[in-house]
């Protein structure tokens, strides 16, 4: 494996500079977990990369997952065990590549009487996944018997309990994933720029895409940039794109939504991850994490707004019912929701078939103007995804004479990876914990802070060294937003709290006691006046009052 990447400054000025006088060779349209992993393998193999977002990196899908680096169980239950195979084996490269954003976690598998899943069946079934994910030593699955699963998780239902399985997985954050992805790009020379929406194809004489026209949404005016290939990674907006370039024909993309809820600790107090089966034959996960317990997801054909995606009533009612079914002493109501999110995951359409049961296998489409366009597949596998986007770019250049570098991304260390194992990590944090527990900070918030920015937590520890607020908590959230400023993009309060450290989500007690005081100081830091901030707060006083307590109406 190679050396990780230097702390790597991901800051727009020098990114606009970079934009208007390089020469590319690659154009990727969107900023989500796809698009970073191809800008990525793209620009390690040496083509001249620029990512294109229009929102903010990671705004879509790939902030709104279920957070979990996984194998892909329940496809043993439709024999996909292609997938099954390369995800699985994907988890323990991705583990290696950031282990201080992809984190172990054991997996209980509950076993219910009249349920989907039998004694002999998961036991057989989780052997094969076993065999197929390639997992070794303790991670191997075990088979508990039913008081080994009540001992792992009492709140299970203890009439109808027959057992468990247990086996490994890994959990992340997908928005930090995807950012960790776009900053050791810019290790190998890519360019990446948020808030940039295409409007458009630049064509050659021959009606072959040269390049896009595009518009900047922060600081107003148009552009143009050329490049002799352009990626469509939009996601859900993969098949606008397509539009955009007169080629939207043929297989399409297929939109479904997939919903989590987010309760006080207190509210469902979990011991351990759960995976779990409910009586329509869904599987849902509930994830302890910190201070919270989350739950999901559903899984929905959605045919609305694809920039207003919500949460409504059916969706948390079938959630609800779901955890209150599986842990029948637990009483979750609509009031207990402390937060949730809602992404679509853009699937192959295949006549016929229904949400669940639609492939999550990536395909590619290639456009009579040269558009490579590539859509469906699960976050586990974007490096893979990528790979092979790459790979179609890496057999045109071939027959011009220019051979690329075979995909090396398997080797490259994401920023914040200083770590030789997992337990580089836990050592690492273990050190930061002293250095803040002076302060009044517990292990849990240096935990937080090195599982989110890994090695970079320096940089941040020194900035709040520098500081002299007299509150440590405004002092040490201060860090990080000058940090995220500086480092990572960060335009908005809304890409701090959301995609930058997921408070909206996981912590948003303290997002909304600092939230006057964030917008204050980060329109001192981007540039702005008390009417900007205060656009910033009505924002997420409106985001706050969308995912923090559910709406009735």
């Amino acid at each position: 494996m190679k050396k990780p990447a230097p702390f790597t400054v991901l800051d727009r000025p020098s990114q606009l500079r970079t934009l208007a006088s390089e020469q590319f060779d690659l154009i990727v349209i969107g900023g989500g977990i796809t698009g970073a992993g191809i800008a990525l393998d793209a620009a390690s193999r040496g083509l001249r990369t620029v990512l294109l977002e229009k929102g903010d990196f990671a705004s879509g899908t790939s902030s709104k997952s279920t957070k979990l680096i996984h194998g892909g169980l329940r496809y043993l239950k439709q024999f996909d065990f292609w997938l099954v195979k390369e995800v699985g084996s994907e988890r323990a490269i991705v583990h290696q590549l950031a282990p201080h954003l992809v984190l172990p976690e054991k997996m209980l598998l509950p076993l219910i009487e009249g349920g989907s899943y039998g004694k002999w069946l998961t036991s057989f079934g989780l052997k094969v996944y076993d065999m197929l994910a390639r997992v070794e030593g303790d991670d191997r699955r075990q088979m508990l018997e039913k008081d080994e699963a009540l001992k792992k998780e009492p709140l299970l239902p203890e009439e109808d309990l027959k057992g468990a399985g247990y086996y490994a997985e890994y959990r992340t954050d997908d928005a930090r994933l995807t950012l960790e992805n776009i900053k050791t790009s810019l290790h190998f020379g890519a360019c990446a720029l948020n808030y940039i929406r295409v409007e458009g194809f630049l064509l050659d004489g021959a009606g072959k895409i040269s390049g896009v026209r595009a518009t900047d949404l922060l600081q107003g005016g148009s552009l143009e940039v050329a490049a002799d290939f352009v990626i469509n990674a939009a996601g859900p907006w993969v098949d606008g794109i397509r539009t955009l370039d007169g080629s939207l024909q043929g297989k399409r993309v297929h939109l479904t939504k997939g919903v989590h809820l987010v309760f006080p600790r207190e509210k469902l107090p979990v011991r351990q991850s759960v995976y779990f089966d409910v009586p329509d034959g869904r599987m849902i996960f509930a994830i302890p994490r910190g201070r919270v317990t989350y739950v999901g997801t559903t899984d929905t054909d959605y045919p609305g707004d694809i920039d207003q995606v919500r949460t409504d009533l059916a969706d948390a009612v079938y959630l609800l019912a779901a955890v209150n079914h599986m842990f029948p002493s637990i009483t979750l109501e609509l009031e207990d929701i402390e937060s949730s999110w809602a992404g679509l995951r853009p699937l192959i359409h295949e006549a016929g078939k229904s949400a669940s049961e639609l492939s999550r296998k990536d395909e590619l489409f290639i456009s009579e103007t040269g558009l490579i366009s590539i859509a469906g597949g699960k976050l586990t596998g974007y490096r893979k995804m990528a790979e092979r986007a790459v790979n179609r770019v890496a057999r045109h250049l071939e027959e011009s004479g220019r051979v690329l570098e075979p995909c090396q991304t398997d080797a490259i260390p994401l920023c914040g990876n200083g770590f030789t194992d997992f337990k580089g990590v836990k050592s690492y944090s273990k050190k930061v914990a002293r250095r803040l527990e002076t302060f009044g900070f517990n292990a849990a918030r240096a935990w937080e802070l090195v599982t989110t920015y890994g090695m970079q937590t320096e940089q941040i520890l020194s900035l709040f060294e520098s500081f002299g607020d007299a509150d440590p908590v405004w002092r040490l959230l201060k860090a990080e937003l000058h940090f995220g400023i500086a480092h990572e993009m960060v335009s908005s309060p809304a890409d701090f709290f959301i995609r930058r450290t997921g408070r909206l989500y996981f912590d948003i007690e303290t997002m909304q006691k600092y939230l006057l005081a964030t917008a204050a100081e980060c329109s001192t830091l981007v540039g702005g006046d008390a009417e900007k901030a205060g656009g910033w707060v009505l924002e997420l006083e409106e985001l706050i009052g969308e995912h923090a307590r559910f709406d009735l109406e």
